[in-house]
């Protein structure tokens, strides 16, 4: 059974908000102001041990090998770089041409704030 979800925005308050959620939702599921997705991020480079070539805390990247605590545990294995199972169906339509646009129903007396989102604002061709 497919899970979908329509946002209601009423009002001035109710529309700012509901462009700032769609703005953070756009960043969290990869998408861009025009609907369209993002090429997902390269995987991260690591050596053979495991370890990112990154320094941490900006300082240089030595050749020590820093003993554990006697009777500590290696750190667990980082998480896999398989495609995860992005739901984007849930809070967007996926249009024919590929692009992604918001369940939303916008609703205000004064346009202003709707003309904004959807007429000059850098979310304009999402919705």
């Amino acid at each position: 059974m497919p899970r979908e979800i329509i946002t209601l925005q009423v009002g001035q308050c109710g529309n700012q908000i509901g462009g700032e959620f769609w703005k953070q939702l756009c960043l969290e599921h990869g998408i861009q102001p025009d609907g369209s997705p993002r090429d997902p991020p390269p995987p991260a480079a690591n050596d053979n041990d495991g370890s990112s070539s990154t320094p941490l805390h900006g300082g240089a990247r030595t050749a020590q090998h820093h003993q554990p605590f006697p009777g500590a545990r290696p750190p667990p294995p980082p998480p896999p770089t398989a495609a995860v199972d992005d739901r984007k169906d849930v809070f967007y339509y996926e249009s024919d041409d590929g692009r992604y646009v918001p369940r939303a129903l916008l609703v205000d007396l004064e346009p202003r704030v709707v003309n904004k989102l959807t007429g000059s604002g850098p979310y304009r061709a999402l919705y």
